[in-house]
């Protein structure tokens, strides 16, 4: 079976190449790649190359598959998994393995396995761990974005408070509080507010700050402030680069008492220090961006936390719980991945996106890695419409749609370029 793929040989040296997959052994499946969702741990992996933990030490000569947010089809499957896993079936799938310890992770460490081909093979150990899933949704990319979505869940799920009568702690967010996202209008901060403004117990409001008007005002077009007060969720957008004291503004919408829950979706250090001060008493600061500075510091005030019982985590990545809830809540229509996605490209676009990817506005860029097309931009669907009527077609189907990807339009793109599915 051949495949394209994008591979990775070292620092900044990603190739798209056609080569031949190995048959696969009886412990593995081969899969056929539909959709891949870039992440910036890719590019982070990019930029290291094999001084990244995850990467092989033998890459210039076995170079790895990169891309770890996909999803596709079952072609083949190998005689151990019959009874579980049929050709022909969708799937979903979680990287995060930790297969007896190991740091291995699709996208980063396998030869054969990832998500920026046509095919690859899936490891025994996916299905032993039950990190290859069935997946009953309409479209593919919203099972892509099921892993970045469910480290968003694993967020939440992971913030935790305690009471002063006995040890036992309080899993979650706080119910019925007051929650912040810093920097919560990137696509990953968009799909936090999805997931906060429908879970059962859940806040009274959720502020999402940013810096950037434009982001702003696309972060009210894609989840307006009146979807959330359907749920009983007060939401606010707010622009700190236009208040003259941050800290005392944000914590004043509180009534001054405070965060119940402080995500922090950027790593900068003032952002993060900016999120320990507006934790309430027994807040809980979940600094969920990933720095590529292995020796990011901040300060934090360690008086509030012994004293008000301020604390200060982290979460990363999600687990086979979080995935499952991701897709079945994306299923029901209770949360919209699609709220992350800005640009969609073929798997010619990927190589380069992922090298400029801090340099590229918007959210998530979603590619569909069965056929090329440039990387574009939802909101350039309309003038490219003008000369193309691929394009006439997705800016229809997206305005009609608050300007979101569909199950709709990646069917029209299907259709387009012949895809099997």
């Amino acid at each position: 079976m051949k495949t394209r793929a994008v591979r990775m040989y070292g620092t900044r040296d990603l190739r798209l190449e056609e080569f031949e997959l190995p048959e696969i052994r009886e412990d593995e499946i081969l899969v056929k790649v539909m959709s891949d969702s870039i992440c910036m741990s890719t590019y982070k992996l990019a930029e290291q190359g094999k001084k990244h933990k995850r990467a092989p030490q033998n890459i210039d000569t076995n170079p790895v598959i990169i891309g770890h947010e996909f999803a596709g089809v079952i072609v083949e499957v190998g005689e151990k998994w019959k009874d579980q896993f049929k050709p022909g079936m969708k799937f979903a799938q979680q990287p995060a393995l930790n297969y007896k310890g190991s740091l291995a992770s699709p996208g980063y460490s396998y030869e054969f396995f990832g998500g920026a081909c046509t095919y690859c093979i899936i490891p025994h150990e996916v299905m032993e761990l039950g990190c290859l899933m069935p997946y009953e949704g309409d479209s593919f990319f919203e099972a892509s974005l099921g892993e970045p979505m469910s480290c968003i869940i694993g967020g939440y799920h992971g913030n935790y408070h305690t009471n002063k009568r006995n040890h036992d702690l309080s899993v979650g967010t706080k119910p019925d509080g007051d929650i912040i996202i810093l920097g919560g209008c990137g696509p990953m901060g968009l799909g936090a507010v999805s997931y906060g403004i429908q879970i059962e117990n859940g806040p009274k409001r959720i502020v999402v700050t940013d810096i950037d008007d434009a982001k702003i005002e696309r972060a009210r077009e894609v989840i307006p402030e009146a979807k959330a007060a359907e749920n009983g969720v007060e939401l606010l957008y707010v622009n700190t680069a236009k208040m003259e004291d941050p800290v005392e503004g944000l914590r004043a919408i509180t009534g001054g008492k405070g965060y119940d829950d402080v995500f922090v979706y950027i790593p900068n250090r003032k952002v993060a220090e900016m999120g320990d001060q507006l934790l309430a008493f027994d807040g809980c600061m979940n600094f969920f961006a990933g720095p590529t500075d292995n020796q990011f510091k901040g300060e934090i005030n360690l008086y509030n936390v012994h004293y008000t019982s301020a604390h200060i985590m982290g979460t990363t990545g999600g687990n086979n719980d979080d995935l499952i809830e991701a897709n079945d809540l994306a299923a029901k229509g209770k949360i919209e991945p699609a709220v992350m996605v800005t640009h969609v490209g073929g798997i010619d676009s990927i190589a380069d996106a992922t090298l400029n990817l801090p340099k590229i506005p918007g959210g998530k860029k979603l590619t569909y890695t069965q056929f090329d097309m440039p990387l574009t931009a939802i909101e350039d669907f309309g003038k490219l419409g003008e000369s193309d009527p691929l394009f006439q077609k997705l800016d229809e189907v997206c305005k009609k749609n608050r300007g979101l990807w569909s199950a709709e339009a990646e069917q029209i793109l299907f259709e387009h370029f012949g895809v099997e599915q």
